[in-house]
């Protein structure tokens, strides 16, 4: 059986969210740390799913303090738990992402937040050289029903080197290619929760197949690893 996340946890967050101070936190402190620690039970779950059928190198579970040094929002506090999983370099890439916030704002995500430089050049290269495989990928029906369209930032005509007029700059012009599906706290409360999860995640290996092929050979498909 998964374990499960509580309501005491969604309960926290809503409390934390109207009272993110020190002063209230450290009040509440032993209690966050106990759910933190379930939590981190969760997370390595999620984790040891994925390595049933992935090659994950490890779990990053990101620490509730905020850096609010370049923040107009001074709250010291995030109102939610975050982990990511990456794929073992270099001959795997991406990532997967699990968000668990209250108020029915949790959602998991997978992709490619934000791409070295590098990568990004050669993943646009590749959708102006040859946008039928991705587009192969991301209309098959199943996948789409699932993870529906890329989501995330674009510039607003085209990138440096590229035609704004090109066949696929609706691919070519974005930042990230990553995408995200959302969760209600009931659903995030269910003994199927974390099942649901990882066939989510499971779902992505034909996007994560053709990128990390593209990610490691250039544009002859020569590899560079």
């Amino acid at each position: 059986m998964n374990p499960t996340f509580s309501k005491d946890t969604l309960e926290f967050f809503k409390n934390l969210e109207q009272n993110n101070n020190r002063d209230w936190f450290n009040d509440h402190k032993a209690a966050f740390k106990k759910m933190e620690a379930e939590a981190k039970k969760i997370y390595t779950t999620v984790l040891n799913n994925l390595k049933l059928h992935d090659d994950v190198d490890g779990l990053k579970m990101f620490r509730i303090y905020r850096d609010v040094r370049f923040s107009k929002n001074k709250a010291p506090y995030k109102t939610h738990f975050g982990g990511s999983f990456h794929r073992t370099k270099p001959h795997l890439r991406g990532g997967y992402y699990l968000h668990i916030q209250p108020n029915n704002e949790s959602f998991i995500a997978t992709g490619f937040w934000e791409p070295a430089p590098a990568d990004l050049l050669r993943i646009r290269k590749e959708f102006e050289m040859d946008d039928q495989e991705i587009r192969s990928i991301l209309n098959e029906k199943a996948f789409k029903s699932i993870w529906g369209g890329f989501v995330g930032d674009e510039v607003k005509s085209s990138p440096k080197g590229f035609s704004k007029d090109h066949k696929a700059i609706d691919l070519i012009k974005k930042k990230q290619y990553i995408f995200t599906k959302k969760y209600t706290d009931e659903q995030v409360l269910s003994p199927d929760f974390l099942s649901d999860v990882d066939n989510t995640f499971k779902a992505v290996r034909p996007y994560f197949n053709y990128m990390s092929d593209v990610l490691t050979t250039d544009l002859n498909g020569v590899s560079i690893i």
